[in-house]
């Protein structure tokens, strides 16, 4: 990363920059004094989602889910026990398939749970069906490393 890098508040959405050379883990929003990384996915909607793939210096792992999936239903604990392995080297998040249709569209979504990793504001990496944690993890950081 370079010196400084940007990223979006998960509380009140203002534009931070945070220095490479800290703890991202420990920083803060410099708006709501939040912290930047809270350990959990957040969840966005279509607007926010775009935010941040344009801005976030970070990859950003994405759940692309629905509440009447079951295999959804079944993955959300797993994708939820990652998030604090993986930030700050990774923002998570999770948009709901069913309130973002044109997302789905653009990037020919077919089945969830999908999992996209976004880098640099471009998808890097895609994966569709559950996965265990261990197996998040794994194609996260694979996935990241071939980026």
């Amino acid at each position: 990363m370079s010196a400084n890098f940007p990223l979006i508040c998960p509380h009140c959405g203002a534009r931070n920059r945070v220095a490479a050379d800290r703890p991202a883990a420990a920083a803060r929003c410099g708006g709501c004094k939040a912290a930047l990384f809270t350990g959990h996915p957040l969840a966005v909607e279509e607007a926010q989602l775009r935010r941040h793939i344009e801005t976030d210096g970070v990859p950003l792992l994405v759940d692309v889910w629905a509440e009447w999936c079951g295999p959804c239903r079944a993955m959300a604990p797993a994708f939820a026990r990652a998030a604090p392995e993986l930030e700050p080297d990774f923002r998570l998040l999770k948009l709901d398939a069913d309130r973002a249709p044109g997302f789905l569209a653009e990037f020919a979504i077919r089945s969830i749970p999908t999992l996209l990793l976004f880098s640099r504001g471009r998808l890097v990496d895609r994966s569709s069906g559950a996965m265990a944690e261990g197996a998040i993890l794994a194609w996260a950081r694979r996935s990241r490393a071939a980026a």
